[in-house]
């Protein structure tokens, strides 16, 4: 990759990710306001005062009776502005929640994540290495294991046998109520609850990883340049390590970069399960609530980390690989 083209790449992806951003808060908007219900609806219910007074009150308080097309001009405007509304149900500022939320998701995503591209490449690489015996047997099957079988019942198992019956982990949050614990205690504590969440979240993507290294380093080993490494008496570690795993954890890279922005959607369930404070579980008690802000504010951040990743990804991926060249 040359340096000097780096600026102008990022230049040009900037404003085609602005755009993609753009375009989603757009469509977001609309499919969430096609939804049958609003937040006055909700709002009247819970007060048991659902009269038509009531109602248009609350409509105009919240812009909804407004056309549409003014309400989506009044939050897209808001969107440029870094204002993206105001919670009904929380009474405060979406954008606070969001980021008061985001790093809890951040820290379950990213554990996740490095977990199953660590643990998933490196059993991919040994079923690959030793293909037909019985360790490659035992990775295919604990592979195809994980990835049928749902991620709710996963994180129950998980809750079932280290929380209940062996009582080494805690089964919800992200931290004891009340310990009041500071420096390495507290780090250790948020730690030993993040086990669980993280692991169910990233079994799941780790048996995706390793069938993938697997199959790409065993097409790899069948090309000719490998041939030839081994021909010429490299040793088969460094055949391995430089020219086969190497050019197999291209396509590697290229689904962990598409996924690792669906691991924030898809932590949502999981959040769910073990009350996990970050935003799936906000998107979700948003999505109950018909907090409409709220929803968007969280989908407009997935959106973004998506967008981010996908740059990181092809960065990356020119990193790997000198002979790809970074373009718009």
């Amino acid at each position: 990759m040359d340096p000097s083209r780096l600026p102008g790449f990022l230049l040009r992806r900037g404003v085609k990710a602005l755009l993609v951003v753009l375009a989603i808060v757009v469509c977001n908007f609309l499919l969430i306001h096609a939804a049958p219900g609003d937040p006055a609806s909700v709002i009247a219910g819970q007060s048991g005062a659902a009269d038509a007074r009531f109602m248009e009150q609350l409509r105009a308080q919240f812009g909804l009776d407004q056309p549409l097309h003014v309400q989506l001009w009044l939050y897209v405007k808001g969107v440029l502005q870094l204002d993206l509304g105001f919670s009904h149900r929380q009474q405060q500022p979406v954008a606070g929640l969001v980021l008061e939320r985001l790093p809890a998701t951040l820290l379950l995503t990213g554990a996740a994540f490095a977990f199953a591209v660590v643990l998933g490449v490196t059993l991919g690489t040994l079923a690959a290495r030793r293909v037909g015996s019985w360790a490659d047997s035992v990775i295919t099957v604990l592979a195809l294991t994980f990835y049928a079988t749902p991620l709710f019942w996963v994180g129950l198992m998980l809750v079932l046998v280290f929380s209940v019956w062996l009582e080494w982990l805690p089964s919800f949050g992200m931290m004891s109520v009340g310990a009041n614990l500071a420096g390495a205690a507290f780090l250790l504590d948020i730690g030993r609850h993040l086990l669980l969440p993280a692991l169910t979240l990233g079994l799941f993507y780790m048996a995706v990883y390793a069938r993938l290294t697997r199959a790409t380093m065993l097409e790899v080993a069948d090309q000719d340049f490998v041939k030839t490494a081994r021909a010429k008496g490299v040793p088969e570690g460094q055949v391995v390590r430089r020219h086969v795993l190497r050019n197999a954890l291209l396509p590697v890279i290229t689904f962990a970069g598409i996924q690792a922005g669906q691991l924030i959607g898809g932590s949502i369930l999981v959040e769910t399960v073990f009350a996990w404070p970050g935003i799936g579980r906000l998107a979700f008690e948003a999505l109950l609530a018909r907090d409409y802000p709220v929803l968007m504010g969280v989908f407009l951040a997935t959106s973004v980390m998506v967008v981010l990743f996908n740059l990181l990804t092809d960065l990356l991926y020119a990193v790997v690989d000198p002979r790809v060249e970074v373009s718009g």
